[in-house]
Formats: C-alpha cells, structure tokens, sequence
C-alpha cells in the first residue's frame, strides 16, 4: 500500500512563498514511473488540480497558478515539489499529493476510490 506524504504548508502573508513536498513512503514507488498531481481544496468548494507531471515529462498548471507556482522533481531523492510564490489569500486551501489521479475533478479531495493520495498539508495565506 503506497502512501504519499505532503509537507511543507504553513501560514504566510500575501505575496510569500512557501515549499511543498510529497513523498512516497516506499521506495519502490518511483514518482518518475507515475503521474503526479498536487490538488487542492477549500471549504465548500470543489476539490482542484493545481499542477501535474505526467510520465512523459508533461507539466501542467491551472490558470490561477500559471506564472506564480512550480512544479518539480527531485529524480534522486524521489520527491515532488511545489514551489508556490507570490501567493494570495485565494490560495488558502488544503493541497493533496496525489498519484494516478491526473485529471481527476470532483466535488472530494481526497476521492472514495482511484488513484494514491496523501493527507494533505494546510496552506493559509493571510
């Protein structure tokens, strides 16, 4: 069972940066052998992808973080990045690692099935 661990949230003032990491807790699973994704989600709002790395090295980001959020990979340590700059109180959000859920769009971060989250970490801008 593949577990992925998010860090790095935290409380920042409007136009701060913060960091997130999502790591695998096992070894075997090598995040460059899968699609990965960071969602995010607020109170009763539906659960969003923000960025995904697809296998063949594809990235993408939603609109409202193109320019301003980076996604990236550490190939060696196995980790995922998610550089997130210049960052709004619209930002504020739950954001999840996930893998196997590219393109996933529904009203729960976490889904009831498909796909490995993590457990998400809290970032709050304000």
């Amino acid at each position: 069972h593949v577990q992925l661990v998010e860090s790095g949230g935290g409380l920042v003032q409007p136009g701060g940066s913060l960091r997130l990491s999502c790591t695998p807790t096992s070894p075997q699973f090598a995040v460059d052998d899968n699609d990965m994704a960071w969602f995010r989600q607020t109170p009763g709002s539906a659960c969003e992808m923000v960025s995904s790395i697809s296998t063949i090295r594809h990235i993408w980001y939603a609109d409202s973080v193109k320019g301003r959020f980076t996604l990236s990979v550490d190939h060696t340590q196995n980790i995922v990045y998610l550089q997130m700059n210049n960052l709004k109180p619209e930002d504020t959000a739950v954001y999840y690692c996930a893998a196997g859920a590219l393109g996933y769009s529904g009203a729960e971060c976490p889904p009831a099935f498909g796909g490995y989250w993590g457990q998400g970490t809290q970032v709050t801008v304000s």
